[in-house]
Formats: structure tokens, sequence, C-alpha cells
């Protein structure tokens, strides 16, 4: 059967994943018994993935496993966390958030453009950590790297970059957002507009609270959905580059697969709002699915660290990791800004 050899396959991976997804819950309890909220079980789930990595790398047996919950996983956690949000919220969050987007955006393909210039970056390698700032991290990243050609140096490149400063994020963020007293509402909106991977926005959103959290993915849902406009933009950048380089190559076009570009698990959250909006969940299931959704996401933060070598993000190069911060860190002083002219910061709310 081959349904049978994929679980047999994916399990060693999973199990370690689900293992180290158990221990943070439990150290999470310990630190809230103690009266202390300052790193939620996500983030402490990551950092002991990175420590196993250290030790105990993944190897052909475990592999397949930690790719399927840091992937498959996380996804269907968010979709089943749909279940427990209303419509009208998340039409509201993404309302405020596009307004944010439109300025972090500008902020990353535009000042980032220009300092990659002024590092001397190749084009390809500033782009993608601009495109992994500025929308999603390491999905926006693997969408763009194949339209416009990217090495794997490049792809390396834009994935340590990003990474790097999310690692920095998600333990600094929810400590100023109390210093600054910001609201869930406003927390969620920054740290879904200002920090670059869904894993990681789904890690700061909860240490900071569970309300934050939702709203978090909810604008990071929202946030997105700027992949598809963005790689069809670089795939005519691209072409325009190859006719200029070489017209008789330049016909040819780029080819871009929509399908695999297009965040499906998107629409799934969506029908679970949609379904929860209306009724059909109930809502003790609605907080059934909530809980196991969390749990989901702690268990794919694990896998997330088991696959990261910290080391060898190191040696990847100091320009890329310099461009990293600087777009990264203009792009969270612009979104709390631009909070705070609409009134949504300190203590405004979304709904």
């Amino acid at each position: 059967m081959k349904f049978i050899e994929t679980v047999k396959k994916m399990l060693p991976g999973c199990a370690i994943a689900l293992v180290i997804a158990v221990v943070a819950k439990f150290l999470e309890h310990l630190e809230e018994s103690a009266g202390l909220h300052l790193i939620g079980a996500s983030v402490i789930a990551m950092f002991i993935g990175m420590i196993v990595n250290r030790f105990y790398a993944p190897n052909a047996k475990t592999k397949p496993g930690i790719k399927f919950t840091s992937k498959k996983i996380l996804k269907f956690a968010i979709i089943l966390l749909g279940a427990s949000l209303n419509i009208t919220t998340v039409l509201t969050v993404g309302k405020f958030s596009l307004t944010v987007m439109l300025f972090t955006l500008a902020t990353c393909f535009g000042l980032g453009y220009v300092i990659g210039k002024a590092l001397g970056l190749d084009w390809k390698t500033s782009s993608l950590i601009n495109a992994g700032t500025g929308i999603c991290g390491g999905s926006a990243i693997a969408a763009i790297a194949p339209v416009i050609e990217a090495t794997d140096m490049d792809i390396a490149y834009g994935m340590s970059a990003t990474f790097l400063f999310d690692t920095i994020m998600v333990v600094v963020f929810p400590l100023l957002g109390r210093a600054m007293g910001l609201s869930d509402a406003a927390f969620g909106l920054w740290a879904g507009t200002a920090v670059n991977d869904t894993s990681s926005v789904v890690a700061t959103g909860y240490a900071f609270s569970e309300a934050a959290g939702d709203f978090a993915t909810m604008v990071k849902l929202t946030r997105t959905l700027a992949i598809i406009p963005t790689v069809l933009v670089f795939a005519a950048i691209s072409v325009h580059l190859k006719k200029k380089a070489a017209a008789q190559s330049g016909d040819h076009g780029v080819k871009v697969n929509m399908k695999s570009v297009f965040p499906w698990f998107i629409l799934g959250f969506l029908a679970m709002s949609i379904l929860c909006s209306v009724g059909v969940i109930p809502a003790g299931l609605a907080t059934t699915l909530k809980s196991i959704s969390k749990f989901l996401m702690v268990a794919a933060l694990a896998a997330i660290g088991l696959n990261t070598n910290f080391a060898a993000l190191c040696k990847s190069g100091a320009k890329p990791m310099l461009h990293g911060f600087i777009i990264s860190l203009l792009v969270v002083l612009v979104a709390i800004a631009v909070e705070y002219v609409l009134g949504i910061a300190p203590s405004g709310t979304l709904i």
C-alpha cells in the first residue's frame, strides 16, 4: 500500500517534531506558572530544534517527516485556525494590513534595490532578500527564484538573511511590544507586516498573546497574497533583461506556473472562517480545532528548527546579511510608524 509506505516514511521525522512540541508546551506551562510570558512554545520549540540539529542533524530517515511537518503541517494548522476566526474580522484586518503593506513593500523593493546596489550585490540576490523581507520569507524566495533563474547561492543568501533577522525578531518583538504598550491588535498588525516568514510571524504573534497571534496570522495571510503579482512582475523583468542581453533568446519568455505559486492553504483558511461565521462550526468544536491548530504550529516550528544549521547560515556572507538587516529594520520602523499615523498604535483596535 502506497499510503502506508508514505506514512512509515514520514513517521520518524514527524515523531521527533511532535516530541519537541510536547516539551516546548510543558516548558511554556512552567514559564506561565512562574508568572512569566517572555517566550512562547513556538519559539521554544524552534530553539530546541536548532540545538538538536547541532548534535543530530536530519538524515535520510528523518528528513521526509521533518520537511512534511515544517511545510504541510504548518499550512494545515493555519487552515484549522480559520475555524475560530470570524470572516468579518479577517476582512477588517486585511483592510488595515493592505494600507501598511503599501508602505512596507515600497520600502523593500524601492530602498532595498538602492541598498543592494550600494553594497555591490547581484540584483538576483538583492531581489530575493527584498521579496523575502517584504512578503513572506522563504515562500516568496522559493516562488521568485526559478522565475529570475537565481542560483543556489542566491537562494542561500536570501534564505539566510531573512531567517537570521526573524530569529532575532521572534524574541525581541514581544518585549518591544510590551515596552511600547501596544494593544493585541496593534502588535498583531505590526508583527504580521514586519516579520518575514510565516512560521516566525506565528511564533512572534502568539508569544505576545493569543489575540495578537490571531491578528498576526490573518495579516500574514493577506500579505502572502502579494506573492502572485510580485512573481508576475519579476517574470516580466527577467524577460526584459533577457531581451536586452540577447534578443535571439528573449522571445521565448518566462513560464510561470500559477498553480505552484498560489498559496492554496489560504482558501482553506477562508473556507473554515466562513463556516465559523455562518454558524456551521459550533463554538465548542471551534475551540478544540484552535487548540489542535496551535499545537501543530508548535510542532511545525520545531521541525523548522531541526532543519536549521545556524553555523552554516552565518557563513553565507557579510554583505547579504547586512542588506537583510538594514531592509528588515527599515520595514520594522516603517510599519510601526504607519500604525501610529493611522491611530492603531499604541492602543487602537481593528474591529
